[in-house]
């Protein structure tokens, strides 16, 4: 059985070391984490806690490698660090391999266009707003799940009902801004049920004052869906702009609608190309 792991937060489902990891092994889902499918069997996502931070390289490789996935063979980027202080490197993996009857491969990073693909850059690039770059790189457009959870409900008030979705923690969010993509409703295996084109909200809503930061969508043109408690995914195609604080209501519902016009022209054409 060939897994990949990734050292991060997500949804509990197994237990790794200490605390819990999810591992996912749907095959409407397997590779989801790491962009176009990768063949493997499971993705296992490493919370990253104080304990396991501290965890030295022979630790890590005993408890998480050997102990819990009984690994035969790892392959690892050559650039690969673990271990407290992340003193342990690929040399390092391979002698303890020998210790612990597994094999290890680094292997070179990938290279687009000059830009080495890791996740520290996509992360720079979500940052940054720049959810295409951040799609290129994936090879797929950058997803957000959550639970939908009620909110203040002013969207609806003002014509634009929007899902507003409850994240993980450490869950990388685009910069504060408005953005087109599409919101979609989650099976338990996270197979999507539903996809609708939206626009998207991420940030804090200054026009009426400063509050939590916020992850929302409103479908296009859906006034009739009842999305609480709902498993729920966004993903971001496009940037349409940075987040502002209008004089008055009326001047942001104006701008709202002009957010939702960009929006559908977008996803239009993103379905189109499909």
């Amino acid at each position: 059985m060939s897994f990949i792991w990734r050292s991060g937060m997500r949804c509990t489902r197994k237990s790794i070391y200490g605390t819990a990891t999810a591992c996912r092994a749907a095959a409407t889902s397997k590779g989801e984490f790491v962009g176009e499918p990768t063949g493997a069997d499971a993705v296992c996502v490493l919370p990253f806690n104080l304990d396991f931070s501290r965890l030295s390289p022979d630790e890590f490789v005993r408890v998480v490698l050997s102990e819990r996935l009984h690994a035969a063979a790892v392959v690892v980027g050559e650039n690969f660090r673990f271990g407290h202080k992340a003193i342990g490197d690929v040399p390092l993996l391979a002698q303890l391999g020998e210790k612990y009857d597994f094999t290890a491969e680094g292997v070179p990073l990938l290279v687009a266009d000059g830009v080495t693909i890791s996740s520290s850059y996509i992360r720079e690039q979500l940052a940054a707003g720049d959810v295409v770059a951040a799609a290129r790189a994936l090879g797929r457009p950058h997803r957000v799940e959550g639970v939908v959870v009620r909110g203040h409900m002013r969207g609806r008030g003002l014509g634009f009902p929007t899902a507003n979705l409850e994240t993980a923690p450490y869950t990388a969010t685009p910069a504060d801004g408005v953005y087109a993509g599409w919101l979609a409703s989650l099976d338990l295996d996270g197979a999507e049920t539903a996809r609708w084109p939206a626009a998207i909200s991420v940030g804090t809503n200054p026009t009426f004052g400063i509050g939590d930061r916020t992850v929302e969508a409103y479908a296009l043109d859906r006034d009739d869906l009842d999305l609480y408690g709902v498993h729920a995914a966004i993903d971001f195609t496009a940037r349409l702009r940075g987040t502002e604080r209008f004089d008055s209501v009326q001047a942001l519902v104006t701008q709202m609608h002009e957010d939702v016009a960009q929006a559908r022209a977008l996803t239009r054409a993103d379905h189109s190309d499909a």
